[in-house]
């Protein structure tokens, strides 16, 4: 049955720490579960993770009692309801640039009366739902949107203001070609936007979303305002990686 309380967590206005998962494993949610994430998020936009991969990484999460998300790579209903029909308690949608857009999604993720999502008997509802689920699963899911696009940016007030909308998340690698400065994720008019942005987001009574790589990001951003906080399993791995083989290097030029 979907588990109401990371949407619950969200509401309260709790800052939460997740990581894409781009890693398509089981076992990448159960280490990132015990290492102590507030959630988690499948990516299918930028990673090879469709639903098969998907429900087996869901699994693991519901093994290990962390909420997952995904994010699919289209604003249809049939990309999104594969995912939550698996178990996903909620999805992210990339490269939303309208209040249109985004009203899509809502409609994708919620059932009749809210969204047009469409009812069968699925993991999520334990195969047979019954009489309640569907005003549970309104309740419960969680709809994320991102703005990337100038496009998106010059509508980010009907965007923000879409009833439905939990979460608009600002994607800096994107926002960063969007602004003409490709990859300069900490450039002045990528910051300012992400500011201004999550001072609308935060005003209209929505959370605000971004990355960060570090503690000194998640410092900057929760500041100005931003609750929800994503990096990735390849970067985390990485970057441990790197660190451990820089340090044992290092650790080797000096030794007697």
């Amino acid at each position: 049955m979907i588990d109401p309380s990371f949407r619950a967590r969200l509401k309260a206005g709790e800052p939460l720490l997740g990581a894409f998962v781009n890693i398509e494993s089981p076992t990448a949610v159960e280490v990132l579960a015990v290492a102590g994430m507030d959630f988690l998020m499948i990516d299918g936009e930028h990673a090879p993770i469709g639903p098969a991969n998907a429900v087996e990484m869901v699994r693991a999460a519901e093994a290990r009692r962390i909420s997952i998300l995904a994010r699919g790579g289209g604003n249809t209903q049939q990309v999104m309801a594969k995912y939550l029909d698996a178990g996903v308690i909620g999805t992210m949608t990339p490269m939303v640039s309208s209040a249109a857009e985004a009203r899509r999604v809502v409609d994708s993720v919620k059932y009749p009366p809210v969204g047009k999502r469409g009812l069968a008997g699925v993991r999520i509802n334990d195969f047979v739902p019954d009489p309640g689920y569907v005003a549970t699963a309104n309740e419960a899911t969680v709809v994320v949107v991102q703005i990337e696009t100038r496009t998106g940016i010059d509508r980010a007030d009907e965007i923000v203001a879409t009833d439905g909308v939990d979460v608009v998340f600002l994607g800096p690698s994107d926002l960063s070609v969007a602004l003409g400065v490709p990859g300069q994720t900490k450039h002045p008019s990528v910051l300012e936007t992400i500011e201004a942005l999550t001072g609308k987001i935060v005003a209209a009574g929505k959370a605000a979303g971004t990355v960060t790589r570090s503690a000194e990001d998640y410092q900057y951003w929760r500041k100005r305002g931003v609750q929800v906080f994503l990096n990735s399993a390849g970067a985390l791995l990485l970057g441990a990686a790197s660190r451990f083989l820089e340090e044992s290097r290092a650790a080797e030029q000096t030794r007697p």
